[in-house]
């Protein structure tokens, strides 16, 4: 896919005005920004629902319900993993959010063709655990979290990247700096669609200063793709 040049992007899930990268919302401010915003934090009869917490593990698959363009913008408007590569047989995981166009699929392991729990993987995930995958360039989706205390806080990453590229995570509309994702390709891997599945943790990979209570953060594709991003662990720091 080609990365096309964007000289304007709108804060994501605000219909009303246009952005230039680069900016703070027009001198917007975060109370106003979230009054504003339309998508709602992701709950199901499984899921607890309310914003994600900090410190914690912010799951990324608990993307924000709202839809295309106000939670989330993909590049299509298949889900790729459920219903697709993970068939629609009515259980949970295989169907999780399958009319969305997010791709999420889920970590399986002790299968008869070895998958996520392979050697070539640094970190070993938790099995049955959800992820967005399929990633492209220009996508990105929302999570609403709650943050238990003002301050700094940093973030471990546990994704897959078959390429590297670059991230970034925007907090309440402000544009993050960009986030170098290292690759997880693996020569010695047999295997060659199990490039996809060769996890680590990028320690500290983001550092966020965050307001008590609610806040919004998106994440951003912004170069390369063909990335797996699973949750960011979130710890106060300094």
């Amino acid at each position: 896919m080609t990365l096309r040049k964007m000289t304007f992007r709108k804060v994501t899930g605000l219909s009303a005005l246009p952005f230039l990268v680069g900016t703070t919302a027009f001198g917007v401010q975060k109370d106003e920004f979230l009054r504003t915003y339309k998508g709602t934090p992701y709950h199901d009869s499984r899921v607890h629902g309310g914003a994600q917490k900090i410190p914690g593990k912010v799951l990324c698959a608990y993307y924000d319900l709202g839809g295309e363009g106000i939670a989330y913008h993909d590049s299509d408007a298949k889900n790729n993993g459920s219903g697709a590569l993970n068939p629609a047989d009515g259980s949970y995981l295989n169907e999780f959010r399958i009319h969305e166009g997010v791709d999420i699929s889920y970590t399986k392991f002790k299968l008869p063709q070895v998958i996520d729990d392979n050697p070539f993987s640094k970190v070993l995930p938790e099995v049955n655990l959800l992820y967005v995958g399929w990633t492209e360039p220009g996508e990105w989706f929302n999570v609403t979290v709650d943050v238990a205390e003002a301050g700094n806080y940093a973030a471990d990453l546990l994704y897959t990247s078959n390429r590297g590229g670059t991230i970034s995570v925007d907090v309440n509309g402000e544009p993050g700096s960009p986030l170098n994702i290292v690759s997880t390709f693996d020569a010695a891997d047999p295997v060659a669609w199990r490039q996809w599945h060769h996890w680590n943790v990028a320690k500290g990979i983001t550092r966020l200063k965050l307001n008590k209570g609610k806040n919004l953060l998106t994440v951003h594709i912004l170069t390369e793709g063909n990335m797996n991003l699973a949750w960011f662990d979130f710890k106060r720091v300094g």
